[in-house]
């Protein structure tokens, strides 16, 4: 049977009538008539396909950088949640078991050390990096992992220098999956980080402010590794997180034509509740505030993180498509919004989910919505 969602607010502009059959988009139309039943009528919100938040930590095994997939996902209005490396091959069965009871899409980056974050200087003894295991842990989930994850800061890779991110280059290639890599305090650099990232890979937490690791060189300049690893293909993908995002470091970004490619949260149990991230929603808010338009950070969280992950059927309202959106509105209030460094900005334009559709139903999340743990 074929439904309609009247009314929606796309944001380049256009109301249109988006058209649900078998949940998959059957077509989206400026004015559908009455020939079909109404699901809902969304007069007075934006729509858009479902949000995609790149980095989060979804996997609520190992604090503090765990949470419930559904607390951190659809009940913020993002429909799926992309855990970055929480989990390594000793425990992807076990998240795969959890992702299949969320309600919110879950995919994963797997971990390229086995113990995942069991220990948050996984990349410290090498003997936990192993093909082995990891080709396996691809091969028993090629849908669940949708690449690989290495974090390549001093204080997860110990006296490892930049070995685990050159086998982890190695591996991916080898499997034809993206790698996305975390970048914070030295060493490594972040030219010797970009030296062996690949096309399509991501680079996450890019606008972090941590000196003298950060994309801008010591005279101002945009690092020159970081522009020619643009040029060949490789992502640029926020990350906020706790310590992560820093307005200076995005506001100078922005002017000097270093853009994200995807806006993500790194978002867990911890950072939800006493922030700085508090919800995707906040962090598109941020962006809003430094002027960024809004079809723009919209295309960030879904069509752009959809095409990254090689993911045709999220991101999008094309025919035959998953029938996931995100409602919204965007509202006159004045806020107080924090970085990673305690910085502020004020913003009188305040971004917030109102509900998804999501596995046929329509979910109004101040029904649902809780912080609780």
């Amino acid at each position: 049977m074929i439904q309609v969602i009247k009314n929606a607010s796309l944001t380049n502009g256009q109301k249109v009538d988006i058209l649900i059959e078998n949940s998959r988009i059957k077509d989206i139309v400026a004015n559908a008539g009455g020939f079909y039943p109404v699901l809902l009528d969304a007069e007075g919100m934006f729509a858009s396909p479902g949000w995609i938040d790149l980095h989060t930590h979804a996997f609520p095994k190992y604090k503090p950088y765990c949470a419930s997939p559904d607390k951190i996902g659809y009940q913020t209005g993002v429909t799926t949640v992309v855990d970055a490396g929480s989990s390594g091959a000793n425990t992807i069965e076990e998240f795969y078991q959890i992702a299949k009871t969320a309600r919110t899409r879950v995919l994963a980056f797997l971990n390229i050390s086995r113990i995942g974050l069991e220990r948050i200087d996984e990349l410290a003894n090498l003997d936990e990096v192993s093909w082995d295991a990891i080709n396996n842990a691809v091969n028993a989930y090629p849908s669940f992992i949708i690449g690989l994850k290495a974090r390549m800061s001093a204080s997860v890779i110990g006296d490892s220098g930049l070995k685990p991110l050159q086998l982890a280059a190695r591996y991916s290639t080898t499997l034809n999956k993206p790698l996305m890599v975390h970048i914070g305090s030295a060493p490594p650099m972040l030219h010797e980080i970009l030296s062996l990232l690949n096309k399509g890979d991501i680079l996450t937490h890019c606008y972090h402010g941590k000196s003298p690791n950060h994309i801008f060189q010591n005279n101002g300049e945009v690092e020159a590794a970081l522009a020619e690893a643009v040029r060949r293909g490789v992502y640029l993908d926020v990350g906020h997180g706790k310590s992560s995002f820093s307005f200076p470091i995005a506001k100078k970004a922005k002017e000097a034509g270093v853009h994200f490619d995807t806006i993500s949260t790194d978002i867990y149990e911890e950072n939800q509740i006493n922030g700085p991230v508090y919800s995707m929603a906040d962090t598109l808010t941020k962006f809003l505030t430094l002027g960024y338009s809004l079809e723009t950070i919209i295309r960030a969280v879904t069509e752009t993180p959809a095409y990254v992950l090689n993911q045709p059927e999220l991101g999008n309202f094309n025919r035959g498509s998953c029938a996931e959106f995100t409602f919204f509105t965007v509202e006159n209030e004045t806020k107080i919004l924090i970085d990673s460094l305690g910085n502020e900005i004020i913003t009188n334009q305040v971004i917030k989910p109102q509900a998804v559709f999501l596995g046929g139903e329509y979910i109004e999340l101040e029904k649902h919505y809780s912080y609780e743990v």
